[in-house]
């Protein structure tokens, strides 16, 4: 659900102002909002408060770039050294880290040029000889490509040189090097016949361009033999001055982030000789925290605290309050902007179905067991307090946000395993071979057959032991035969559900916010879908149309009353929406969308099947050693089909949810800012004088 908040102004006088702003900052509970226009000054500051500004704002660059190169996550807390002295604390650290920064970068350029030219350039160094120190003559490098000819070059070298020229080539790696020797005069004939054959010559990165062959090859060889040992030595010395200094230079960017951010409210507020104005939004349950933090300055602060306007203003900031099962998947939210402040929070909706769609998709007990084991591993480093360094794709995943990832992981985890039972999948079919799992057709009629379905019995499969084990299957999705039509339906009626839904939440909303437009609008397509659906299952997916006009079937009085609804809704906005009849087609393909769930799922399973199929073929044609090698070969398998497809099992749910569920609600056309309040991050007390 979505926090009730509170607007409150609040007034004090400029001498207090500091005090006040920084009491906030203990406080954490206020969201400002700017305040803009007014007899007051507002914007920047000007004069004493804007060169304060400018100063601490220049700290604060110079300490967090120096925490930058230093490369550190942030250590245990520190002391707050006093504040004469901060200047001279950062330079302490900056200076002698951005020579190593320096020192650093210039040799992993050297490093990254030897990787990339250096067999080649010690080729061309011995090809070169002396000649590259020569007065005279002048060498052009180059490269071929394996499909460039050394004929076409030799013969465009002759048009411009005649004979006045060497051309000398040497395979190196996949690719071919060369040198062109020619009189200096004649070094631009020499580039313009590599020219004509689309070749360019060879210019060396970085501190390299410009020296001789033979020099660049043996600079290029001190490096490959001392770079890398070199390279951890400056970095070792960069963690030795992190350990050194990274704690102070924390703790006082964090207090210079503090004295930067009451310049910003400052800036947002409004100002005048002897006063200032800020104003902004609390929750609801916090605003006795905001009475007691003001309260303690008496007639120096004056505030105003009322009801928020939530169908006028614009900027009232959202933060979602959710029960402890609900609230991990605000991290799932969290890929999308708030809603709306007073609209819909989907955040349950995603807690209840999002996994649920994703244990459909998967249903594989040993995938699932998978997935918890991972999901207990996040959880066990959110409980030591680790974080998860992603380096390689430069992000790092603090220790809550596991704590969130590795809790709706573990719901994933549940509802697979819960369907792998009921789908009877295990790695695929391997306790289908094994007869753990078995097909009990005479099961499977009394569960399914109210649907028109029998399922058939092979005597083939009959007599090999096919329909004998220990636990029946209850959901066959793999028997694509005789079931996919009802694996199909079932999987549309959670579009069924979902997009209904969405369209009675349009319709709920525009009724609180006494929105016409949008009431009728939800009405004309809660209505028109509704309708389509029904024509579906009464034509029975257009086969028997003459079942339309049966009046004594209730569905059919319902289906016209869903199309009138349309008709009615239409008309009423038809000056907002002329083309909604098309829009009611995309929302009967948004149903539709919904077999995305069987149609993923039944991959799925198919991929697994066959990765397990094809080891158990092995164990059954070679014997022992079949085992070993059908093990090592399904595994391997279903690691690689498992890691090409989890995006798309992951990513399916999430849009089904985002598209199909959302847009009727009206969530993705409008959001809030998040709730985002005033908070101080350096220690209040336990400063080093």
């Amino acid at each position: 659900m979505i926090n009730p908040m509170q607007q409150v102004v609040i007034a004090t006088r400029k001498r207090d102002s500091e005090a006040v702003i920084a009491a906030l900052q203990d406080a954490g509970v206020l969201h400002l909002k700017p305040i803009t226009g007014g007899p007051l000054s507002t914007g920047s500051l000007a004069g004493a408060d804007a060169q304060s500004r400018r100063e601490d704002e220049r700290l604060l660059a110079r300490a967090e770039s120096t925490l930058a190169e230093l490369g550190s996550h942030r250590p245990a807390p520190a002391s707050l050294p006093a504040a004469e002295g901060w200047a001279d604390l950062i330079e302490q650290a900056a200076q002698p880290t951005a020579a190593l920064a320096r020192q650093r970068q210039d040799l992993q350029a050297d490093l990254d040029a030897e990787s990339a030219y250096g067999d080649a350039v010690r080729a061309l160094g011995r090809m070169a000889g002396s000649l590259d120190r020569s007065q005279r003559v002048s060498l052009l490098p180059f490269v071929l490509q394996a499909t460039d000819n050394p004929g076409e070059l030799d013969a465009a070298l002759k048009a411009e040189l005649a004979d006045r020229y060497v051309l000398a080539t040497e395979t190196v790696g996949a690719n071919r090097v060369g040198l062109i020797a020619t009189r200096r005069s004649e070094r631009d004939l020499a580039r313009a016949a590599l020219g004509k054959v689309r070749l360019g010559e060879l210019r060396l990165p970085g501190r390299f361009d410009g020296m001789p062959l033979g020099e660049a090859a043996a600079e290029m060889d001190r490096v490959a033999s001392t770079g890398t040992a070199r390279l951890g030595e400056l970095n070792a010395e960069r963690d030795r001055l992190a350990q050194a200094h990274a704690p102070a230079l924390y703790a006082i960017r964090d207090a210079l982030k503090d004295r930067v951010a009451i310049h910003d409210v400052r800036a947002v507020s409004a100002r005048g000789k002897y006063s200032l104005a800020l104003q902004g939004y609390v929750p609801e349950d916090r605003v006795a925290t905001l009475k007691t933090t003001l309260d303690r300055f008496g007639s120096a602060v004056s505030y105003d605290l009322h009801a928020v306007d939530e169908h006028h203003d614009d900027l009232v900031p959202v933060e979602l309050k959710n029960n402890s099962y609900v609230r991990p998947f605000q991290t799932v939210m969290g890929l999308m902007t708030p809603p709306r402040y007073g609209t819909f929070d989907p955040t349950w909706v995603v807690a209840l179905f999002f996994p649920l769609f994703f244990g459909i998709i998967i249903a594989d007990i040993a995938y699932g067991l998978m997935f918890l084991a991972f999901g207990m591993w996040l959880l066990g480093k959110a409980r030591r307090n680790e974080g998860w360094d992603l380096s390689f794709m430069g992000a790092y995943i603090p220790p809550t946000t596991l704590r969130d990832l590795g809790f709706v992981t573990n719901v994933m985890a549940a509802w697979t395993i819960l369907w792998g039972f009921l789908t009877g999948e295990f790695f695929g079919t391997l306790l289908e071979h094994m007869h753990f799992f078995y097909i009990n057709p005479e099961l499977l009629d009394r569960l399914w057959g109210w649907t028109g379905l029998t399922f058939p019995v092979d005597p083939y499969k009959a007599k090999e032991g096919y329909y004998e084990g220990f636990l029946p299957i209850v959901f066959p999705r793999l028997e694509t035969e005789y079931f996919s039509n009802v694996a199909l339906v079932f999987a549309l009626l959670f579009g069924i559900l979902q997009v209904l839904w969405g369209w009675a939440i349009r319709i709920q909303q525009g009724l609180k916010h006494k929105d016409a437009v949008h009431t009728w609008e939800g009405v004309a397509l809660f209505g028109g879908v509704g309708a389509l659906v029904l024509l579906a299952f009464i034509s029975r997916a257009a086969k028997d149309f003459g079942a339309l006009t049966n009046f004594a079937d209730p569905r059919v009085w319902l289906m016209f009353l869903g199309f009138a609804a349309f008709i009615v809704g239409w008309l009423r906005v038809i000056k907002h929406f002329p083309l909604l009849p098309i829009e009611l087609l995309s929302q009967g393909g948004a149903v539709v969308s919904y077999a995305r769930i069987f149609a993923v799922g039944l991959v799925s399973a198919i991929l697994a099947k066959l990765c397990t199929d094809l080891g158990w073929s092995l164990y059954e044609s070679i014997g022992v050693l079949g085992i070993i090698l059908g093990v090592l070969v399904g595994l391997i398998l279903h690691f690689f089909v498992l890691a090409l497809t989890l995006i798309g099992h992951i990513l399916q749910p999430i849009r089904l949810h985002m598209v199909e569920f959302l847009n009727p609600t009206g969530f993705n056309a409008d959001s809030s800012p998040r709730y985002n309040p005033l908070r101080r991050l350096s220690p209040t007390q336990g400063q080093v004088k």
